[in-house]
This record gives C-alpha cells, sequence and structure tokens, in this order.
C-alpha cells in the first residue's frame, strides 16, 4: 500500500473523507461495484485508463479501509468479487453528490481545462 512521506491529520471530517475517498480511481470503484460490477476484470474493462495495478492497489486500499469486501470463491481458477461494506453504502451519498455536481458543472470544468491544455501547447 501507499506510505504517505508524512501523516496526513484525521482530525477534519473533509479530511478523513478524503483519506478514505482521495484516490483517483476510488470513487469510480465504489460506483462502478454498486451497478454490479464485482469482478476485477470488470472493473478493469470498465476503468480502462487506470493500469491494473493501479486499480488493484486501490482496491486493496478501499478493503483495508472496510470500505469493500473480497470474496473469493473456491473454484478452479479463483474467482474474486468485491461488495460493497456498509461503511461502503454509507459513502454512496458522497459518491452520489459528486456525479450530481459533474452534471451541473462537468462541461463548463472540461472546457476550461481544454482551454488550459491549448494555451499549454502554444
Amino acid at each position: 500500500m501507499y506510505k504517505h512521506k508524512l501523516d496526513r491529520p484525521l482530525t477534519c471530517g473533509v479530511g478523513v473523507t478524503m483519506e478514505m475517498l482521495g484516490g483517483k480511481w476510488k470513487p469510480c470503484l465504489i460506483h462502478n461495484i454498486r451497478q454490479g460490477l464485482r469482478r476485477p476484470s470488470e472493473l478493469h474493462r470498465r476503468n480502462s485508463t487506470a493500469t491494473p495495478r493501479v486499480l488493484n492497489q486501490q482496491l486493496k486500499e478501499l478493503e483495508d479501509d472496510g470500505i469493500v469486501r473480497k470474496v473469493i470463491y473456491p473454484v478452479s481458477p479463483p474467482k474474486v468479487e468485491y461488495f460493497l461494506t456498509s461503511i461502503g453504502e454509507s459513502l454512496l451519498a458522497v459518491v452520489d453528490a459528486m456525479q450530481a455536481w459533474c452534471e451541473t458543472h462537468g462541461d463548463e470544468f472540461r472546457q476550461r481545462v481544454s482551454h488550459r491544455q491549448a494555451v499549454a501547447m502554444q
């Protein structure tokens, strides 16, 4: 698991929430698992711009934090699925708020990013 160089203070509610969701792919993984994508290969296909290593690392962190539960079925070849825990389900309101924000402001944000990239290329 990634080790931060400096300890993060967990005294602020936003800081605790960011510690739990503060990975590029963690909110997406939670959202995908909620939609029924449970197998690692399904999650990798849905988040194809992320490397499998990064997704596996973030799934491991979500598991360590009690947000997802990993089930390994005793079959050959092994079958693995991820499920949201009650803590993970409680974070769905935060993920939903992020989605709602994007539906309202996402286009404007994308335009600003495109403009910055165009200016940087000049």
